[in-house]
């Protein structure tokens, strides 16, 4: 069931605490990237916006065909973010302690006595990849949302604390649905971003030929740990915001709505679903890693533009005659994108 790449000790008991620049963050997310597309190559955007969830201390849904390293893609940052990593295969008939962990019952060979002793599922891992989450019953995926959430497992009669930092970046084939459990729209709203992963351009596509299919070369160099890695996330928090672009972010939250005033016409045609406060506290969370990653220690339109679309793909849900006109959510935002006007600034991307 689980495929362990990398497993150190981490947590923050005995971790010295980090101290990081502005100018530190650029510094190391671009290391990060340098090292990643030594076996990634293309899907910057892609990489960029898992660099934004990792920094925004959420977890991310990668939605792709197969073939598209997106297992690839969690594993080089992993490595070069030297924290631990496990794999977890999701199948039809994973439970709940196969992520989690189990009771085992041990004898003693000294004394004969026999006593349980908890074994630690995969779960237990600074990133934690979840492979084809949808493929799982919606018992297997309530166990590892809901230590997404609460970044806590109960089991055995106690609650144990995850590994800090922890991150889930689960995938899921948007091709193939034949005995799929699809996520409910309550689970998918744990996920920070929903990351799209296409195809690669053809002059990637050309690069992945020419280096897969050779002698393999391409070793990861950790850039950054644990302890930098929480420091970085305090940063983002730190990053300020105006109130005009927090009151950008609330209104394009609302216009997602049915029901709201001023709202575009096809959001209110289209949407059966809008997003709710949740999806708020990402967009202000992400557009704060974003003006990180470009050194900049304040908010800007752009950030939230930026961010918009991985934020709102999977919280905004169409309704029938959306489906039956071919209408996608990716549209709907761009309406509403273009409709609610944006603060003035002279910050660009």
């Amino acid at each position: 069931m689980t495929d362990i790449v990398a497993e150190k000790a981490s947590g923050a008991e005995g971790r010295a605490s980090a101290v990081v620049a502005p100018e530190d963050a650029v510094r190391i997310v671009r290391e990060l990237r340098t090292e990643v597309a030594k076996r990634v190559l293309g899907q910057e955007e892609v990489v960029e916006e898992v660099l934004l969830t990792i920094l925004a201390g959420g977890h991310a849904l990668l939605i792709g065909a197969p073939g598209l390293a997106k297992t690839l893609l969690v594993r080089s940052l992993a490595e070069s973010l030297d924290l631990s990593f496990r794999r977890i295969q999701f199948t039809p008939d994973l439970v709940p302690s196969d992520i989690t962990g189990t009771e085992l019952l041990e004898e003693d060979p000294q004394s004969g006595q026999r006593a349980f002793r908890f074994v630690r599922g995969p779960i237990f891992a600074n990133i934690v990849l979840a492979d084809e989450i949808n493929r799982a019953p919606p018992r297997t995926q309530a166990a590892l949302l809901e230590a997404m959430q609460e970044r806590t497992v109960t089991a055995a009669g106690r609650t144990m604390p995850l590994p800090r930092p922890f991150f889930v970046l689960a995938t899921q084939n948007p091709i193939e649905q034949e005995g799929t459990y699809p996520l409910p729209e309550a689970q998918l709203d744990r996920f920070l971003f929903a990351i799209n992963v296409g195809y690669p351009a053809f002059e990637d596509e050309l690069a992945i030929l020419r280096a897969t299919t050779g002698r393999v070369d391409g070793e990861i160099n950790p850039v950054a740990g644990a302890a930098e890695l929480e420091a970085l996330q305090g940063l983002v928090r730190d990053v300020a915001i105006s109130e005009p672009v927090l009151r950008y972010v609330t209104e394009l939250i609302r216009a997602t709505r049915p029901g709201e005033p001023n709202l575009p016409a096809r959001v209110q045609k289209y949407v059966r679903w809008g997003a709710g406060p949740r999806a708020g506290q990402a967009m202000v969370l992400g557009a704060k890693a974003h003006a990180l990653l470009r050194g900049r220690m304040a908010v800007a339109p752009v950030d939230v533009q930026r961010v918009a679309r991985p934020v709102l793909r999977h919280r905004v849900l169409t309704n029938f005659a959306a489906e039956a006109e071919g209408v996608r959510a990716e549209e709907l935002i761009a309406d509403v994108l273009a409709h609610i006007p944006a603060p003035r600034s002279d910050i660009r991307i």
